[in-house]
């Protein structure tokens, strides 16, 4: 079966769905049965699943406090005025949106996780580095930072220690993320309706005390740049897992409804959240505030209350996708089956330790190491992300059995995807970042371009990919 050109993915008449395998993914499996597929392709007989559950598995992590704290940072760090903010916000999430959709398409076709499918971007073993990159910046990352916000909400609730509110949902998360796929899925179902209520409600009563006319402090076209790449790295930050929940569908689901479900229900989520993060952001927070608490202490009592538990559900629907995807992330660099003993579940765990360190050391500062880590993650997931797209064009004709023949055989190479991605990070990062601990010279000489280490990473990135690569011949 021939490939769909890229533009087909998201445009072409819906293909039939399978009638035997159709079914909601939470009836399928009970859900205390560990999943033991790991970075293997997904046998046909276990495909199962509606593209419509991909809206829901992407909406409810981005509705939470990480979110709504991009929009605070955009007005109250970044200096922009209400209006400029949204603008950067809701096109940061769009552009980031986008890619997702693009990227999801391939999980029911290949059945497979993202980073296996970076095996044709970067041959077997150059995709050792961008695979283990993502396992450390879900695992660590974003697993530490999203619970993070959930452990000060419930420290802010119940009054615990900040430590053992984060050990507490540390182990919430990491049971979800050991079960695996069909869990997941079915913890995110129920969380989105409970998590939307909630801040939409949170929502209302932070735009009544907003000051939607704040015009900003000045931050200019830089501070835009800033706001905009915060929004793209948060929303594409996602990008390198689109896959890993789109692959139990059946190989005849809708290219263009997996596209659309997973690129919608991170755009929505995104961009409404972090819209409400930017009003509140125009209030003054309180002087030695946690972040959790400036951002619900512009509520009254049960709103704010109500607002904490949200933030608390909303930290576990992040978390155990972080720790699941770095799971599979490091599933996916060995192209056969992992050693007994390091098996996905195992990996989940491991990689739940680590980030659970990780979140102990910026407890004292958590909204500072946020700030550094959402601009920072663009500059790998922009070059990243413009190799990976450009291979996904380049293959728009080539039959599927010859694309699941390259995933599975070691010996295929793609070194000019690999000289790609560092070539962007290597321009991009010295020369444009704009960051506290470091300002590359042409920021340092121009103040006013801001930081444009994410659109020069992606483009330098995917024109390299364009002009180095070889159509790989067969055997």
């Amino acid at each position: 079966m021939s490939a769909r050109p890229l533009a087909e993915a998201m445009t072409s008449t819906p293909a039939p769905e399978a009638p035997p395998r159709t079914e909601d993914p939470a009836t399928t499996r009970p859900a205390g049965v560990v999943e033991t597929s790991g970075a293997e392709p997904v046998p046909e007989a276990e495909r199962h699943g509606h593209p419509r559950q991909l809206l829901w598995t992407w909406a409810a992590p981005q509705v939470g406090w990480a979110t709504a704290y991009i929009g605070v940072l955009a007005v109250a760090a970044f200096g922009l005025g209400f209006t400029e903010a949204v603008v950067a916000l809701v096109l940061g999430a769009a552009l980031g949106a986008v890619a997702h959709g693009f990227l999801s398409v391939d999980g029911p076709r290949f059945g497979v996780p993202q980073m296996v499918l970076g095996r044709l971007s970067f041959g077997h073993k150059g995709n050792a580095l961008p695979s283990t990159v993502n396992a450390l910046v879900a695992g660590i990352g974003w697993f530490a930072m999203n619970t993070l916000g959930g452990a000060f909400a419930l420290n802010s609730l119940t009054g615990l220690p900040p430590l053992a509110c984060l050990l507490i949902l540390v182990a919430l998360e990491v049971v979800v993320g050991y079960v695996g796929h069909d869990l997941v899925h079915r913890f995110e179902r129920y969380a989105l309706p409970v998590l939307a209520v909630i801040f939409l409600l949170a929502g209302v009563w932070i735009f009544k005390g907003a000051h939607l006319g704040h015009a900003g402090s000045g931050g200019g076209f830089g501070a835009f740049l800033l706001a905009f790449s915060a929004s793209f790295g948060f929303t594409a930050g996602w990008n390198p897992c689109a896959s890993d929940y789109a692959r139990y569908l059946p190989r005849t689901t809708s290219a263009r409804a997996t596209g659309w479900y997973s690129g919608l229900g991170l755009f929505l989520s995104v961009s409404v959240v972090s819209v409400i993060g930017a009003a509140s952001g125009t209030v003054l927070a309180p002087e030695g505030a946690s972040p959790t608490d400036a951002f619900t202490g512009q509520l009254p009592g049960w709103p704010a209350h109500l607002t904490l538990l949200a933030i608390i559900l909303g930290g576990m629907a992040a978390s155990t996708l972080n720790v699941y995807s770095a799971s599979v992330s490091l599933a996916s660099l060995t192209a056969r089956a992992l050693p007994r003993g390091l098996d996905r579940a195992t990996l989940t765990a491991l990689t739940g330790a680590v980030g659970t360190i990780a979140a102990w050391v910026s407890l004292d500062d958590a909204g500072h190491a946020f700030e550094s880590f959402l601009l920072v993650i663009a500059y790998w997931t922009a070059p990243w992300l413009g190799v990976v797209l450009v291979e996904q064009w380049r293959r728009r004709r080539t039959p599927d059995t010859l694309v699941a023949r390259r995933l599975s055989d070691p010996r295929h190479t793609n070194t000019a995807g690999l000289i790609a991605l560092l070539a962007g990070v290597a321009v991009s990062v010295p020369l444009f970042s704009h960051q506290e601990m470091y300002v590359g010279p042409l920021p340092a000489h121009w103040p006013g371009l801001g930081d444009l280490t994410c659109p020069v990473g992606f483009a330098v990135s995917a024109l390299l990919h364009a002009l180095l690569a070889r159509t790989p011949k067969e055997s």
